[in-house]
């Protein structure tokens, strides 16, 4: 019996559910949703409809390996920080929390990227 794939609607919304379960996360973008802080993206959903975590190399090889996924890849580009969440588990919003909140946490850690938005001077 195979998995059954949840539609790019049924993703924003899981997707959103995950973002808003976790305190001081916050969506952005309009065409691909993410959430970042201090100038840092620790999650998105892609354009090929997967939901992307960063996490550090401590976890993210063991979260490739238990949930026999791969790193994310877009625009022919690997991207080895990222992680792509599998539908299963995204669709079990409680093992998943661990993991947004290490992505979190992670990128809490990290120098903060200067603003590249100049600001309007009246």
């Amino acid at each position: 019996m195979g998995e059954t794939k949840p539609s790019r609607t049924e993703k924003e919304l899981l997707y959103a559910q995950l973002v808003a379960s976790h305190p001081g996360a916050g969506l952005k973008g309009d065409t691909i949703p993410y959430t970042s802080l201090n100038g840092h993206m620790y999650s998105f959903l892609s354009k090929q409809d997967e939901v992307c975590l960063k996490l550090p190399e401590s976890v993210k090889s063991k979260f490739i390996e238990k949930y026999k996924t791969r790193l994310a890849e877009n625009y022919g580009i690997v991207q080895k920080e990222y992680v792509v969440v599998p539908n299963t588990l995204l669709q079990q919003l409680d093992e998943l929390k661990p993991y947004f909140a290490i992505s979190h946490h992670y990128v809490s850690t990290l120098k903060p990227k200067p603003t590249s938005k100049s600001k309007k001077k009246d």
